[in-house]
Parts: structure tokens; sequence; C-alpha cells
């Protein structure tokens, strides 16, 4: 079955089980623009991956304005900390993303240059409640998060618990303040082609602003594969953010003609500098 047939098939039927309209997945209704307006998203985006003329940045630096700049691991240090921001600053990138506990320093580093703060919410797993998860939201957005990436309760997909998973969403969507971006991340690699089909419906019902692949802590992080799948089951309107194993210029560019709108990397420093990076989110 091609990714068309499988999307609209799945997506009748997650949209009976949610009590919603089983809308088409390539529909533009539901998300404002500024969804994907921090990525400036090529126009044809959203479009048939194989039919679409992309207009695909052709040197390094221009895709800083592409990039999530990325420090999650759980020994950063303040220093390494306050090294990405200055590296997101030179470059322009779009966002540094950081767990929740550097949000407040970051901010203070960043401000007035532009450079906005993304927040990991569940942070990897994605099992704890979705009051948890909200408490923690509202906690990094009065830091000074603009953004936030919040993984999936995965267990409740697994289980075949689709208003679960939605609730979970909705907890953190609640806690998004006006202006603040949504991110559900959906861990692709535990996920078959029908879990994400499923859950990139219930995300955008949910209200999500971007559906994104990968913690970069699973088995693997983003393909080329599962940012077509992801980009074609949200349509044009929702953002994509692919991430994990992003290392070089070729990699990126793959990602955007697949339908990413933003891309989490830890390697952005070498990406923009046409430089490949073995290992590292």
């Amino acid at each position: 079955m091609d990714d068309k047939k499988l999307v609209d098939m799945i997506t009748s039927e997650v949209m009976k089980r949610l009590g919603g309209d089983a809308a088409s997945p390539a529909s533009t209704d539901t998300a404002p623009d500024a969804a994907i307006d921090g990525a400036n998203a090529p126009a044809a985006a959203g479009a048939e991956p194989n039919d679409a003329v992309v207009d695909i940045p052709i040197i390094p630096s221009d895709l800083a304005k592409f990039i999530d700049h990325t420090l999650l691991k759980p020994e950063a240090t303040a220093e390494q900390i306050d090294l990405i921001c200055s590296e997101a600053k030179e470059h322009k990138f779009y966002s540094v993303c950081v767990n929740t506990s550097w949000v407040e320093r970051c901010a203070r580093n960043l401000q007035g240059t532009g450079v906005k703060v993304c927040a990991v919410v569940g942070f990897p797993l994605g099992a704890m409640s979705g009051r948890a998860k909200n408490f923690e939201t509202r906690h990094a957005i009065e830091d000074g998060a603009k953004e936030i990436d919040m993984v999936i309760n995965v267990g409740a997909l697994k289980s075949k618990d689709f208003k679960a998973v939605e609730e979970d969403i909705k907890w953190v969507k609640r806690a998004c303040t006006r202006n603040i971006i949504l991110k559900v991340i959906i861990e692709t690699a535990l996920l078959s082609d029908d879990e994400k089909v499923l859950v990139c419906q219930i995300a955008k019902n949910a209200g999500a602003d971007f559906v994104k692949t990968s913690t970069g802590f699973s088995l693997h992080g983003a393909t080329v594969k599962d940012v077509r799948l992801m980009r074609r089951t949200v349509g044009p309107k929702l953002g994509v953010k692919a991430a994990g194993g992003i290392r070089s210029f070729e990699d990126a560019v793959e990602m955007i003609k697949a339908g990413a709108t933003r891309l989490g990397t830890s390697s952005g420093v070498k990406i923009v500098s046409g430089e490949t990076v073995e290992g590292g989110y």
C-alpha cells in the first residue's frame, strides 16, 4: 500500500475514534501560519515529495534559519550551555533547544538577539502524566521558553488508547500561552507506519503546531521516509521537525526536500560550515 492510501485509511479510522471529521490529510485548515514561520519553509514543502519543486538553500550557511541548536545530554554543563547560546547568536540559528532546567540561563544569554529558547518536556521517555508535563511546560514558559517540544505517551499509543494520547498532548497545549509553539515528538523509531500516521493526526487534532520525529535517545533518529510520511499526513500548514542523526549539509537538505521545516541537531555549527560530524544528536 502506498503512503497516500495508508494515510487516507488511517486518518478516517482515527478521526472516527476521536469523534471528529475525517478531513483530508492534505487540508490547510486549523494550523496558524506561525507554525512554520520560524523555519521560512519552502513553499512546496507540503506538496507531494516527488512532484514538489522545493527552493532548497544552495549554501550551508543558509540552513541556519532551519536549525534548533540542541544540547540535551544529561551531563551538559553550564559552560556548554553558554557555548551553544554563543554559537546560536553567531550563526543566527532559529533557537537553542535544551532541557527545562537550562531555560532561564539560555533566556538571559539570548535576550535581545532574536534567537528563541526551545524547551523539551517529558523528555526523553514521555511516560509521565499529562499533568506533570503541563506543570513542566508552564514553568519553562515562565523561565523564557518560546517553543515546547513534548514527548508523547508512547505506551498509550501502543495500547491503542488514542484518547489518552490526545489528552496528554492537550495537557501541554493548555499550558502553551499565546504565540508559544508546540512540537509533538512522536519517536518514530518505536512506531509502525500505521502508528506514525495515527499519532500525527492525533497531534494535529489536539492543536499541535509541529510534529517531530525523534528525541535522539531511542533506536534511531530522523529518516527521509518518516519525514515524507509525516508531511503527507499533516498537510502543508503544520510544521515537521526532523531531529536525531542529522550530521551534514547533505543530511539537512534531504530532510528539507522530504518536507521538514525545522531541524533539531547538535551539529549545527558543522552543518552550516559544510562539514560532517560523526555521532551526536
